[in-house]
């Protein structure tokens, strides 16, 4: 199969504090050779200064001084780099409890997550705990990397071991794609090249499974879903009766002459061209940002979606979703927030807890609904107007939405239609 060049693969990483994901992302980036020689320069100075022999991998993304200071990953690090198979962009997270929101975050667009476990624990909460937030974010493919493997003398029985309790309980999980690596990020076995010391691993290294994923079939190609952003009206020679509707291709594949509908209006049309920054195009497809333009006038504004007549999603007031809350502040009952979904923001409210989930045990707490920094919790919304939305299962774009304190301007959650 061969593998398109400049697709881009989105992965985030996860595991417990010290499992090794810093060092992990910082060996994939030296072994692969995609690190600048100042970033090179000025790791190899901190890691003489803090004392160390060789180098300190795990620099190359803790970039926050508090980060290099305490020796743990607290924000969000995205790091970008490149093969001559494809482009990516890493998303590392911090595996403390207390930052479930940043890896909440980190991992929303991301099309691979890497799980890391310590080869010495074995599966504990944490593990469980980034499974549980991998699968419910329905990241299409997980890859457990089993760390620090030179730590148990690279034993094939300890490693067979971690991957029997893994699947003992990802069986409860929705997840299509599970993978297991056994690696050792400090000295590089199985990271970008194979390993000497585990020839009983038969499996392609790290680098390769990235490089190789099948991520084509990530995309919803069905629903065609088109939020639209802004209108053009350029007004200019050649342009003057010029009306566009400029956005991002959600999911699904518009052509020129396609029957389509207007939403949440209900007029209907047909597409009589699609303009692009390459020129005009007869078919475009996610995630490209596009302009479509209607054969008839219908007045259509930001926040309107155009879709396929016989393909619509469902235009809702009130529905439930999976939230996670990220502000630090408890969410006020039945207060007022922006909603955002797609291009359409609106007035929302929490209209009913209807349980919590201990991200640890998976159990559901039905008597609290106190939603408190890093809580998951099912819950009802109701919006002004209607939403257009489709499961989250099936639209990872136009089943999400995050919602925004109006006084600060924060966001405070994220959720998850379902």
């Amino acid at each position: 199969m061969e593998i398109d060049k400049n697709q881009l693969l989105r992965f985030t990483t996860a595991g417990s504090v010290d499992d090794g994901k810093s060092t992990l992302i910082g060996r994939l980036l030296y072994d692969s050779k995609a690190i600048f020689e100042d970033q090179l320069e000025s790791v190899e100075n901190t890691s003489r200064k803090k004392g160390h022999e060789g180098i300190d991998l795990a620099l190359f993304t803790d970039g926050l001084r508090d980060e290099r200071e305490q020796g743990i990953t607290i924000d969000v690090a995205y790091r970008y780099f490149t093969t001559p198979k494809r482009k990516f962009i890493i998303a590392d997270t911090p595996g403390h409890i207390q930052y479930t929101r940043n890896m909440v975050t980190g991992a929303s667009t991301a099309n691979a997550a890497l799980i890391l476990i310590d080869a010495r624990h074995g599966v504990i909460e944490q593990t469980k705990r980034h499974a549980f937030i991998a699968s419910l974010l329905q990241i299409p493919h997980i890859i457990v990397c089993i760390n620090k493997m030179d730590l148990v003398d690279y034993s094939e029985e300890v490693y067979e071991n971690i991957v029997s309790q893994f699947e003992g309980f990802s069986s409860k999980l929705i997840v299509k794609d599970i993978q297991f690596l056994p690696i050792s990020a400090l000295n590089g076995d199985n990271v970008v090249n194979r390993s000497t010391n585990m020839d009983w691993y038969q499996g392609p290294p790290l680098l390769h499974a990235l490089e190789t994923m099948h991520i084509g079939s990530d995309i919803n190609k069905i629903d065609a879903r088109f939020p639209v952003q802004t209108v053009l009206r350029p007004q200019r020679e050649g342009f003057i009766d010029y009306r566009g509707y400029a956005g991002r291709v959600a999911s699904g594949i518009f052509r020129k002459g396609d029957e389509v509908v207007v939403m949440p209006s209900g007029f209907s049309s047909k597409i009589k061209s699609i303009d692009t920054m390459e020129g005009a195009m007869d078919e475009v497809f996610a995630p490209m940002s596009v302009s479509i333009t209607l054969e008839d006038d219908i007045d259509i504004s930001r926040g309107d979606m155009i879709v396929k007549q016989n393909n619509q999603p469902k235009a809702l007031q009130e529905f439930d979703a999976m939230l996670c809350w990220f502000n630090t502040s408890a969410a006020k009952p039945r207060a007022k927030y922006t909603i955002v979904h797609t291009s359409n923001e609106q007035k929302a409210m929490i209209k009913d807890v209807i349980y919590k989930i201990d991200v640890n045990t998976y159990a559901r707490q039905e008597e609290d609904n106190t939603l408190n920094m890093n809580d998951i919790a099912r819950i009802t919304i109701r919006t002004t107007r209607p939403l257009m939305v489709d499961e989250y299962r099936d639209n990872r774009i136009t089943g999400s939405f995050i919602l925004i304190e109006d006084s600060t301007h924060e966001t405070v959650a994220a959720g998850m239609i379902v």
